[in-house]
């Protein structure tokens, strides 16, 4: 049963989008699946009528996508902050990795609905998620080069190395946590820091570098270390 709410003054109406948002956003939390999050249920806990919903929301696929993105944009922040203390490009770069993979594994059924349901077009979520998540990773790659880390090339299919290892990663983590992983977080950075150790070297041999010229290299490597 929905609590009977006093008519909004005018000009509330921002206020009530807020909390219709924030009211999906627990229920996406609480019960892991967005199938369970109704437009009903959402009115019995904000305390309106559907159709005060509807005057915000076309419909449900609407409203979870604003509360989707709404969290999603959260991650620009996360990513941000990540890297304060971080004071080379290479470091950020994995700081901006880890801080990725957590905050989806923190927020499993959000970060699910943003990166694996498929959709027409660019929606409001993909937008967030290419300003909050893609733009960092394309930053510091573009530092990585300029630094002399990586070679001098288009930034952009790095950074989509990067991105796909942080949301593969991720996406296991969050859908196969009973997998022998240990420690989420070492086995994040692990994968992180193989990435672009991958990228280091494939920028050494050359991106059509065959199996023969990996062993090749590494003898060559050892030879020289003895």
């Amino acid at each position: 049963m929905s609590t009977a709410r006093q008519r909004a003054p005018r000009g509330s109406g921002s206020r009530l989008r807020g909390e219709i948002l924030d009211a999906t956003k627990d229920l996406l939390a609480r019960t892991g699946d967005a199938h369970d999050v109704s437009i009903r249920a959402v009115s019995d806990l904000v305390g309106v009528t559907a159709p005060s919903i509807y005057r915000h929301f076309a419909d449900k696929d609407a409203l979870i996508d604003a509360a989707v993105a709404d969290v999603i944009s959260d991650l620009d922040a996360v990513m941000q902050a990540a890297v304060i203390d971080e004071v080379g490009p290479l470091h950020r770069l994995r700081a901006q990795g880890l801080a990725y993979v957590r905050f989806a594994r923190e927020h499993p059924e959000h970060y699910r609905l943003a990166t694996m349901e498929c959709g027409e077009g660019v929606g409001e979520v993909d937008q967030v998620l290419g300003s909050a998540a893609f733009s960092h990773f394309l930053d510091t790659v573009t530092e990585c080069i300029a630094a002399g880390l990586f070679a001098e090339q288009d930034p952009l299919p790095v950074a989509m190395e990067m991105w796909a290892a942080a949301h593969g990663i991720a996406s296991l983590l969050i859908a196969k946590p009973y997998l022998p992983w240990g420690d989420p977080e070492v086995a994040a950075d692990r994968v992180l820091k193989s990435v672009c150790a991958g990228r280091i070297l494939g920028d050494l041999l050359g991106d059509d570098a065959d199996p023969d010229d990996l062993m090749g290299w590494l003898v060559e490597q050892r030879r020289v270390t003895k």
